[in-house]
């Protein structure tokens, strides 16, 4: 028998996801919507296997349910939330999902570089004040707008998430710069250096991981670098951009514009850093990049292909 328990399902689905192949992988499949660190004893059970996107699983439960856990599966790329030199010590395997959100990432990225540059949401902001409806004119040229054909769009992170916004990038006549991981002092053909990226970019694009290479990556420094005209957007994590910089930055027009996906602690408080000021120029959606519908049916489908693998014998997109 196989006992699968899903800790925060809701952070997958809003009820339009088909759990069947899910549920044909295991004996029972267990679905919370959220799970408190409190209840997580109470929630894992007697299951086997656990599946959690972003509910912490340290090593003070993995020592406890040592015996018990067979399997933690992270519904999604990243593994943050799990403490995994606890896993590897209790020899717990790990595993994520991987290559499930590359075209809605990419699609989102190029949305919110159109949203920065066409001025779509201050435009709707004037014409639901009524501005449009008072114009002398047939349209309202309040806010500039600039075409991104012809630009250099930077991408720093490039795996699948950042080779998939440079094929969209390409195709709306972009050119695309590739930066040279960092940390390192060696540039490969193909790629430029940082401080190249920062000082020459139209648009920088974050797409890499945040560890300690890339932890407060975007500072004053690095902001201070970019040409006035220039946007940044972060699909990526929050940590990699120094969030205090980035809205000193704005507030001077240091940058042109930001347009960001994730924040550094989510949810947000009430006192986030970049939720204090509304600025005209700093757009944010609520970590929904990856979030399409076609997106959230390929992560569950591969967490049902890695627990029938497991089954097998086999251990798919193991980490460690």
């Amino acid at each position: 028998m196989t006992k699968v328990v899903f800790l925060d399902y809701d952070s997958t689905s809003r009820n339009d996801l088909d759990l069947s192949q899910l549920e044909a992988s295991c004996t029972s499949l267990t679905t919370w919507p959220q799970t408190k660190q409190a209840d997580l004893i109470s929630h894992i059970a007697d299951a086997e296997i656990i599946i959690s996107n972003k509910v912490i699983i340290d090593a003070e439960l993995l020592e406890k349910l040592q015996h018990q856990i067979k399997l933690i599966c992270v519904a999604a790329t990243g593994t943050n939330n799990i403490d995994l030199d606890a896993a590897k010590h209790f020899k717990i395997p790990v595993t994520n999902v991987r290559n499930y959100a590359s075209q809605s990432v990419a699609e989102h990225s190029i949305g919110l570089l159109f949203t920065l540059s066409r001025q779509i949401a201050a435009y709707q902001q004037a014409v639901a004040r009524g501005d449009w409806a008072r114009s002398h004119n047939f349209c309202l040229l309040d806010c500039p707008i600039t075409e991104i054909a012809g630009k250099t769009l930077a991408i720093i992170g490039y795996g699948n998430l950042g080779q998939a916004t440079t094929r969209l990038a390409k195709a709306v006549g972009m050119n695309v710069m590739i930066a040279e991981r960092a940390g390192t002092d060696e540039i490969r053909e193909g790629r430029v250096s940082l401080d190249t990226l920062f000082n020459e970019a139209d648009i920088i694009s974050l797409h890499c991981p945040l560890d300690e290479t890339t932890r407060d990556l975007v500072d004053a420094k690095r902001l201070q670098q970019m040409k006035p005209s220039a946007f940044l957007i972060n699909t990526a994590r929050g940590g990699i951009v120094n969030e205090a910089d980035l809205l000193e930055a704005l507030k001077r027009g240091d940058i042109a514009g930001a347009a960001i996906d994730t924040l550094e602690q989510e949810p947000p408080t009430k006192d986030s850093i970049l939720l204090s000021e509304q600025l005209p120029n700093l757009i944010i959606s609520p970590h929904v990049a990856w979030a399409s519908q076609n997106a959230r049916q390929t992560l569950l489908n591969q967490l049902a292909d890695i627990i029938s693998g497991w089954q097998r014998g086999e251990l798919i997109n193991r980490v460690v």
